[in-house]
Formats: C-alpha cells, sequence, structure tokens
C-alpha cells in the first residue's frame, strides 16, 4: 500500500521540482537574489521542493486514499 502511494504521487513531485528549477533560475538571473535558497543553489533547493511535495502527497494519498 506504501509503495503503491509513493508511486502513484511520483508524478507531483517531478511537476514540483522541474517547476520550481524552471521558477528559481529565472528569479536568480533576474537578480532578485537567492537568500532563500538553500546552500544558496537553485537545483538543491527544488530538489528539496520536489521532495517535500512527494512526500506530503505521498502521505496524503495513504490518509484519504484517493
Amino acid at each position: 500500500m506504501l509503495a503503491e502511494a509513493i508511486n502513484q504521487s511520483a508524478g507531483v513531485g517531478v511537476g514540483v521540482f522541474l517547476g520550481s528549477l524552471l521558477g528559481l533560475t529565472v528569479h536568480k538571473r533576474a537578480g532578485r537574489g537567492g537568500t532563500f535558497m538553500l546552500k544558496e543553489s537553485v537545483l538543491f533547493t527544488a530538489l528539496v521542493a520536489g521532495m517535500v511535495a512527494w512526500v506530503c502527497f505521498a502521505a496524503l494519498r495513504l490518509v484519504i486514499g484517493f
């Protein structure tokens, strides 16, 4: 059941990773700073955002079961 929830929610994590990677790259190139980024890295921040979204959605799938 846990493996099924993780597999079904993988697309959410990938989508959040790609979206935040694109958005943070544009934000940093525009010169608006990057003080909120983890380790001052766009890639690392996007990876963490994707993983958090993946775990949250998998847990939501387990609890609600949709």
